[in-house]
C-alpha cells in the first residue's frame, strides 16, 4: 500500500486539537484509505486499543441507519455513557447523512449539527471524510466557524507514484505524464484499463456530482463540452468570454458568460480544476480576468480529450502547478507591466508573464515552466520577465531535461522537472 506520509503527518499533528478533522478533496483520491487504513494502523501502533476506535462507513448497507443523524448521535451518546477513556471516531462519506427532524421540533438537523455535537465530547476525537461534491471547504468554514480543521488530499504526487514503481523512473514518468496519479491506477496493468477507468470517473462520478449538487437540468452536454475546452486550454490565459466564443465555435450554440462563470465555479468547487489568478507583480494587485485553469489530475485532463492532445509543454506546466499546490503554496500567474519603444520610436506597453508566483508564509518563488531551452534566444525569452522584478526572491526555470541544478549570472536557477518533483528542499 502506498504511504501518504504528507497527509498522515497532518492527521497526527492534529490529534486531540479540539476540532473536527475533515478530510476532503476530489473523489477517489484516497481519503478513506488515509483514515481507515493508514491512520488507523498508526493509532494501533501507538497502543490505542481497537475497541477505542469507532469506525462507521456510511456507504455500507449495515450502517444505513446511521445516515439518520438522530440515530448516529444517540448511538455515540450511549456508547460513551459513563466512559472516561479516550476514543476516536471515524465517519466515512459524511455527506450521506440525511437531514432529520428532532422529536417535537420542526427544524431539521444534519451534517453540521451532528459533527458539532460529537465534537462536544471531551473524550472523543472526531475524524470524517466527505465527498467533495457535498463536503466543500467553503461550506465547512461557514458552518463550523473555526471548529473544523480541513485536510485537503490530492491524487498521488510524482514522488508517491514513483515509489510504487520501485524506482523505475522512465516507466513511472511515462505513466504519470499520461495517466496521472489517481491511486486506483496502481492496481491496473493495461493502459486500456487505465484509460477506461479515468473516463468513467469523469462521466459517472465528477460530472454527475456537479449536476446533482447544483441541481442542473440538461447540463450534462454543456458541462462536458465546456470541460473539453478547458482541458484544451490548460496553461493558457483564458476568460469566460473566450470560453463562450470557443463553445459557440465548437457547437454552433451560444452560452452566456454568466453561465460560464457559474459552471467553472462548479468545477472548482468539485476540486476537478484549479484556478490561478493573474497578479501584477510590481503593481501589487490582482487582475481577475483572464486567468489560467489547471486540472487536479493530469490523467483526468488527458482522458477528457481521449488522450489525443498531448501538448507536452502544457502538460508539464499542469504537473508543476499540481506539485506546488500539494506542497501548500498559493499559486498565481505573474505579469509585469513593461514599456518599450516600437520600431517607430513610440512608447508601447506590454505585459511580460511569469508562469507561477508561489507564496507560502514568508516564502516566495517565481517559476517559469520551459520544456526546453535549446539556445540563448530561448533562454532570454524565458527569463526576460524575471529581470524586471524588483525583489530578491528566488527565480527558477524548470525544464524537462534531467540536469544538475545551476544558476546563471543573474542568480536564476535552472532545474530539471524530475529533480523538482522529487526534491522538495529546492522549493519548499
Amino acid at each position: 500500500m502506498y504511504v501518504r506520509k504528507r497527509y498522515l503527518d497532518k492527521l497526527i499533528s492534529r490529534k486531540w486539537n479540539g476540532m473536527v478533522k475533515i478530510i476532503t478533496g476530489i473523489r477517489r483520491c484516497g481519503k478513506s484509505v488515509l483514515l481507515f487504513n493508514l491512520y488507523y494502523d498508526y493509532l494501533i501502533g501507538e497502543g490505542v486499543p481497537d475497541e477505542n476506535i469507532i469506525k462507521i462507513r456510511l456507504d455500507e448497507r449495515t450502517n444505513v441507519s446511521f445516515r439518520n443523524p438522530n440515530v448516529l448521535c444517540d448511538y455515540v451518546k450511549d456508547f460513551l455513557n459513563g466512559k472516561r477513556e479516550k476514543y476516536y471516531i471515524f465517519i466515512d462519506e459524511i455527506q450521506l447523512i440525511e437531514p432529520a427532524k428532532v422529536d417535537g421540533i420542526s427544524s431539521k438537523i444534519g451534517i453540521y449539527e451532528v459533527l458539532n455535537e460529537l465534537n462536544g465530547y471531551e473524550n472523543l476525537d472526531v475524524y470524517v471524510t466527505g465527498s467533495n461534491s457535498k463536503m466543500l471547504s467553503s461550506d465547512i468554514a461557514t458552518e463550523f466557524r473555526g471548529r473544523g480543521d480541513v485536510i485537503r488530499v490530492h491524487p498521488l504526487s510524482y514522488a508517491e507514484f514513483l515509489d510504487a514503481f520501485d524506482g523505475d523512473k522512465q516507466n513511472a514518468w511515462n505513466q504519470y505524464f499520461m495517466f496521472g496519479g489517481m491511486p486506483f491506477l496502481l492496481s491496473l496493468k493495461k493502459d486500456e484499463e487505465k484509460s477506461d477507468y479515468l473516463k468513467r470517473l469523469l462521466d459517472k462520478v465528477y460530472i454527475s456530482d456537479v449536476i446533482e449538487r447544483n441541481g442542473l437540468k440538461k447540463g450534462n452536454l454543456i458541462l462536458g463540452e465546456l470541460l473539453d475546452i478547458v482541458a484544451s486550454s490548460v496553461g493558457s490565459l483564458t476568460s469566460p468570454t473566450k470560453l463562450s466564443n470557443a463553445y459557440r465555435s465548437k457547437t454552433n450554440q451560444s452560452i452566456s458568460t454568466n453561465t460560464i462563470f457559474r459552471y467553472i465555479d462548479f468545477f472548482i468547487d468539485a476540486f476537478l480544476i484549479g484556478k490561478s489568478r493573474r497578479f501584477e507583480i510590481n503593481g501589487k494587485g490582482y487582475i481577475d480576468s483572464p486567468a489560467k485553469y489547471y486540472f487536479e489530475d493530469i490523467g483526468l485532463r488527458n482522458a477528457r480529450l481521449d488522450f489525443k492532445e498531448q501538448d507536452v509543454t502544457h502538460i508539464m506546466e499542469n504537473v508543476i502547478y499540481n506539485e506546488l499546490v500539494i506542497r501548500g503554496f498559493n499559486v498565481d500567474v505573474g505579469v509585469i507591466e513593461h514599456f518599450f519603444k516600437n520600431s517607430e520610436g513610440k512608447n508601447e506597453r506590454a505585459y511580460l508573464k511569469i508562469d507561477f508566483i508561489c507564496n507560502k508564509g514568508f516564502n516566495r518563488y517565481y517559476i517559469q515552466s520551459a520544456y526546453a531551452i535549446p539556445d540563448t534566444e530561448k533562454r532570454t525569452q524565458e527569463t526576460r520577465g524575471f529581470l524586471k522584478i524588483n525583489d530578491s526572491y528566488q527565480k527558477i526555470v524548470i525544464v524537462r531535461e534531467d540536469i544538475i541544478p545551476w544558476k546563471d549570472e543573474n542568480g536564476i536557477m535552472y532545474i530539471g522537472i524530475e529533480k523538482f518533483l522529487l526534491d522538495e528542499s529546492l522549493v519548499n
